[in-house]
């Protein structure tokens, strides 16, 4: 199986709740379009700080993570973000890896969305069982 990108698009949650509210214009809520790696392997979505910063993303907290080397290291985590894929959304917090190239799109966010791994077509696509309307397990 080789490497599965989606492309995806990320804005500020707490600029889209005050244009929900009427307190801001839609123009005026950051956002930006993305190619995303598919990474099942990874946890969270994680951007880089060139995102963060474009998203004007507010800093939630310090993490430690383990990363794919497995080192440990301590990174920002900053949000809410909102991520859009076709007519899916789910809204989480990012962990900002300084310089990296890619954003990936990992299982919180995946599973928030409701949607699959086509390996055999390496594609991103909506439930097959559930295309027009996400579904949750909250139990």
């Amino acid at each position: 199986m080789g490497l599965i990108y989606a492309d995806i698009i990320l804005s500020n949650s707490v600029e889209e709740t005050a244009f929900k509210k009427g307190l801001v214009a839609e123009k005026d809520v950051k956002k930006i379009n993305v190619k995303a790696l598919v990474d099942t392997g990874a946890y969270m979505l994680t951007i880089n700080d060139a995102i963060a910063d474009q998203l004007d993303l507010m800093i939630q907290d310090s993490v430690e993570v383990e990363l794919a080397d497995g080192t440990h290291s301590k990174r920002t985590l900053v949000g809410p973000v909102t991520v859009r894929f076709k007519n899916r959304r789910t809204t989480c917090d990012a962990i900002v890896l300084p310089g990296a190239n890619e954003v990936l799109l990992g299982a919180i966010p995946l599973e928030g969305m409701d949607v699959v791994i086509d390996p055999l077509m390496q594609r991103l696509d909506v439930h097959p069982d559930r295309p027009y309307l996400a579904q949750m397990k909250i139990k």
